[in-house]
């Protein structure tokens, strides 16, 4: 038995967009369900995002800790951000986030997982990936505002990072999946035997 995810597309009978902020929305559509009756369903539409698990030499993670307004709590996170552009390659999203959060870059990208972050209520797509091979990038650093002004930088051994997302101790999901992805994959074939950066990504077609 194989077990993975397929694609499905049940019948939309209406669809309807409520609300359409800065970089989301909110859509509603009629799905037409299999007994045949219909269902109204409200979702958030997302444009998709990039994480990156920045590992050194050390074994240690980069890490920042950043205000996040809708759950109240000042969140360690790994580097991470939206991708703003259609159609735009998520490598290079991600190399730019790790410049532009924490002034590092890397040599050896590759990527550790791919998720839906709350496929109940909101379409975003995330390309996880792991970074080694790390170096400060030289010149000025790229001017942060609003909450990320705020932000810390850290670094923390992996086990540490794990240890703390088993206790309940870490939330962010980005943090979270990356961590035990990278975990699991160093006590199996190894972060080698990882996908290729570039390796297709359904949810977020991209150009090469």
């Amino acid at each position: 038995m194989t077990i993975k995810d397929t694609p499905e597309e049940w019948r939309v009978t209406a669809t309807a967009t409520p609300f359409s902020g800065n970089k989301t929305s909110v859509r509603t559509d009629d799905v037409v369900m299999p007994d045949g009756s219909v269902a109204r369903r409200d979702y958030q539409v997302h444009p998709g995002s990039v994480a990156v698990v920045a590992l050194d030499e050390e074994g240690r993670v980069l890490v920042l800790r950043q205000y996040r307004h809708p759950v109240r709590q000042r969140l360690w996170e790994i580097p991470a951000g939206l991708l703003d552009v259609p159609g735009e390659n998520p490598l290079a999203a991600a190399q730019r986030e790790l410049y532009e959060e924490a002034h590092v870059k890397a040599v050896d990208w590759r990527v550790l997982a791919d998720v839906y972050t709350t496929p109940g209520g909101c379409d975003e797509a995330v390309r996880i990936f792991l970074a080694r091979d790390l170096s400060e990038v030289e010149g000025e650093r790229f001017q942060v505002s609003e909450e990320e002004a705020d932000m810390e930088q850290a670094r923390v051994p992996l086990g540490d990072l794990a240890r703390g997302v088993l206790a309940g101790d870490l939330h962010n999901t980005c943090l979270v999946v990356g961590v035990l992805s990278l975990t699991a994959a160093l006590a199996g074939d190894g972060p080698d035997s990882l996908r290729p950066a570039e390796a297709p990504w359904p949810a977020r077609p991209f150009e090469a």
